[in-house]
């Protein structure tokens, strides 16, 4: 299973066993310095107190280690938003297309004559306005595909449908 350590400095840095201050970005450049050392004794030594670290770190809540699993959950939930560049999430150059969304509809209102709102599978909700009526209605269940259209807004395809525009709302 493919890791990645994600480090935030909310406390700034943390103190390693020696009670040296270690910068949040160093804990994983810490281990692969010692993977260079030699001498058996002192590579261990090394890998104990870089360890001892990161662990602390961990404890602490400055640094989280998450799977990709946890990252495409947490970038499905988001999609829709503006996500901060700097790889928080992995990098853009991974295999997953972040400009489309497939799910479900768990759930629909509707707000007006033309104007609904879904809820989806991830959780989120979004609003489709001047859904034009000879269209079916969404309903609970439908298949629902979104794509990234223009100034902020989506392409909002269900039951394989003509897409209709729309935005996220929560």
């Amino acid at each position: 299973m493919a890791v990645s350590a994600l480090a935030w400095a909310s406390a700034g840095s943390a103190q390693d066993t020696d009670g040296d201050s270690v910068p949040s970005s160093d804990y994983i450049s810490q281990l692969k310095a010692c993977r260079d050392i030699a001498a058996n004794d002192q590579r261990l030594a090394c890998f104990d107190t870089a360890v001892s670290a990161m662990v602390a770190a961990t404890d602490s809540g400055e640094v989280s280690i998450v799977d990709r699993e946890d990252v495409r959950e947490t970038r499905r939930s988001l999609f829709g938003f503006t996500m901060p560049k700097g790889g928080i999430f992995g990098s853009s150059d991974d295999d997953e297309d972040t400009s489309m969304l497939e799910s479900t509809i768990t759930d629909v209102r509707r707000l007006g004559g033309d104007t609904y709102v879904i809820t989806i599978a991830e959780g989120s909700k979004w609003q489709m306005s001047n859904v034009p009526m000879r269209l079916r209605p969404p309903r609970a269940g439908d298949a629902v595909v979104f794509k990234k259209a223009a100034l902020g807004s989506y392409f909002i395809r269900i039951a394989g449908q003509t897409g209709v525009k729309g935005r996220r709302i929560e």
